[in-house]
């Protein structure tokens, strides 16, 4: 896979600037190593131009001048060292403050107060939290604070048992809650300022994608159109020259033999690995040329939409095997969740009682008809069940549904009508802030759905499944979800689909969590409402 050892080749005939240069060099192996002979063909690629071995010392030739390098380096780690700040602060101050205010003023309260800080801030760094490749995307920022809570509760008690020291309990059930609570808030409004910047195009990895052009093609377009990630895809190296080029508006840099020249020449900051071009030996070769450069290298396995707690690293026999869990594989996450979901909704139709009776009310005086809708969906496993609604709709709106499907806005086995002439005046109000969906918290208590999971279907729209979407079905449907979250009714459905496998292939309580909290901003917003 690497290249022709070319140190004495003349800077000037590398030809890096000229695309149509096309060499096929065959890479002499460094002395005293023996080359098997399917290592050595594989070895032999098309280049752009003369290129050192992968293999050597340096495999790369002094950078071209004129591409700046990145600041995302001490941007991200600005933000790490802001997090860790920002958090010892809080998780300081809040359980001071509550002690100071319960207990009053001493010194001994402000002891436990920094005693509590530190091991709080200690236990999250434990879980990961202040990694680079965990704060400011995805859901394990907030699962680590979350344990870090439950790891500090811990800590406290065999201090308790083991010192025999008496903790406050203002600290276990009061501070360390509050103290999840705000850091997770905290963390929610720095990532939202983050990800702004990074929509300017502030704060972003410059991207190298490496692989045959369809696996290519897949991974910037998912990444370009999602700049909170930060990534920014600046060019792409393939195959060969011979073959068809991506038409994505992203550079072609190179071949798959050109990587690491062309990584250091464009001051890369991480290389994207797709596809099956590069794989075993020759990946692990690159791994190796990729450590003598500042660039950092990422895969990106064939198995999509899963990740997290169901993903392992298995090394056995000198493999590095990726053991992939069923997605229902541990019977107490199932437990934890069916007993967080009935905690939440019992809580939730308590506190949200006024808010039931008052739009129970309004829609009993604006239209005549029942108050709720009841209608057949389906559930976990194919089971049926009826899901409850504040009617929406005019009494007779389901018979009605034929006459209008030469109108429907919608693809895939879903119904879509911008302006439904079968909404009440008061249903259009309730479906725009998600209202007529509260009395599904009963369908939560009774077991029939969860808070966050996948929409929940119609029968006629499973008979239609292909299946990938079947896959839906693994899971309880929910009250709301990535797709509530991600455009709600303007969601086209193959997103919609590829959304809720996402969530069913990897759900967890923070990611329930995190979706909720997301949900409240739709919600109050009325974005995408059907």
């Amino acid at each position: 896979m690497s290249l022709l050892d070319d140190q004495d080749v003349p800077r000037t005939e590398r030809g890096a600037a000229d695309p149509s240069a096309r060499f096929t060099a065959v890479e002499t192996p460094p002395e005293g190593v023996t080359v098997h002979a399917d290592d050595a063909a594989e070895r032999r690629r098309s280049t752009r131009g003369p290129r050192l071995s992968w293999a050597s010392d340096k495999p790369f030739h002094t950078p071209l001048p004129g591409t700046e390098a990145s600041d995302w380096r001490s941007q991200h780690a600005s933000y790490q060292a802001e997090t860790l700040a920002r958090d010892l602060v809080l998780a300081t101050g809040i359980p001071t403050l509550l002690l100071f205010l319960l207990h009053g003023v001493s010194l001994l309260q402000l002891s436990w107060g920094l005693m509590i800080g530190v091991l709080f801030v200690a236990m999250t760094a434990v879980e990961r939290g202040y990694e680079r490749q965990v704060i400011g995307d995805g859901h394990l920022e907030f699962e680590a604070v979350i344990r870090g809570g439950v790891l500090s509760a811990a800590g406290l008690a065999l201090l308790a048992v083991g010192a025999d020291v008496e903790v406050p309990r203002t600290i276990v059930f009061a501070a360390l809650p509050l103290v999840v609570v705000v850091l997770i808030a905290a963390r929610h409004v720095a990532r939202r300022s983050l990800h702004k910047r990074r929509a300017a195009g502030e704060s972003m990895r410059r991207t190298l994608v490496v692989g045959d052009a369809s696996s290519i093609t897949g991974v910037v377009q998912d990444l370009r159109g999602l700049p909170q990630h930060g990534y920014q895809i600046a060019g792409v190296c393939v195959p060969s020259f011979d073959g068809p080029m991506p038409g994505l508006g992203v550079p072609v840099l190179g071949t798959v033999s050109d990587v690491v020249q062309v990584a250091v020449d464009g001051r890369f900051d991480v290389v994207i690995v797709t596809g099956s071009e590069l794989s075993g030996q020759a990946l692990r070769r690159l791994s190796w040329a990729l450590q003598r450069t500042r660039t950092e290298l990422v895969v990106a396995p064939g198995i999509v939409e899963v990740f997290g707690p169901r993903v392992s690293l298995e090394p056995t026999a000198g493999l590095s095997l990726i053991h992939v869990n069923a997605a229902e594989s541990r019977r107490s996450r199932i437990v934890y969740k069916r007993v967080f979901d009935t905690t939440a909704a019992v809580g939730g139709l308590l506190v949200l009682a006024p808010v039931l009776a008052v739009v129970a009310l309004a829609v009993k005086v604006t239209s005549p008809g029942p108050v709720l809708f009841k209608q057949t969906r389906v559930g976990k496993e194919g089971r049926e069940f009826s899901m409850l609604k504040f009617r929406s709709m005019v009494v007779d709106a389901e018979k009605r549904l034929a006459e209008l499907q030469d109108a429907n806005q919608a693809d895939g086995p879903l119904f879509k009508l911008d302006h439904d002439p079968r909404i009440t005046r008061i249903g259009h109000f309730l479906r725009r802030h998600s209202l007529d969906e509260l009395p599904q918290l009963f369908n939560v208590v009774r077991g029939d759905m969860a808070l966050v999971g996948p929409r929940p279907p119609l029968p006629h729209e499973v008979v239609q499944y292909r299946e990938s979407a079947r896959r839906r079905l693994l899971v309880k449907p929910g009250l709301t979800g990535l797709w509530q979250i991600s455009g709600r009714a303007d969601l086209p459905w193959e997103e919609a689909v590829k959304l809720d496998l996402r969530y069913v292939e990897n759900w967890s309580i923070a990611f329930d969590l995190m979706i909720l909290w997301r949900t409240l901003g739709v919600v109050v917003g009325g974005h995408g409402g059907r």
